[in-house]
């Protein structure tokens, strides 16, 4: 994926919760925007949230995200 087809997903608003999907089959949810960081070649995603700060991250290389799908919205019903 190019850095401008993630950002037009990220920039989504209101935000869209999205799973990004890897070439090695790896799964990361992203449901804030504040959890995900563009940079050129990547995507740096927090993981496991509490009170909002991730207490961990990923970096996913551009060249490896397969699919950004989206995920349902929490309070929908």
């Amino acid at each position: 994926m190019t850095v401008d087809e993630v950002r037009e997903h990220l920039a989504t608003t209101p935000f869209q919760p999205v799973r990004i999907v890897t070439s090695s089959g790896d799964r990361y949810e992203v449901r804030h925007p504040e959890m995900a960081f563009l940079t050129r070649s990547g995507l740096i995603i927090g993981l496991e949230e509490y009170d909002g700060v991730p207490s961990r991250h990923r970096t996913v290389s551009l060249l490896h995200i397969t699919a950004v799908e989206p995920l349902p919205l929490e309070n929908a019903g």
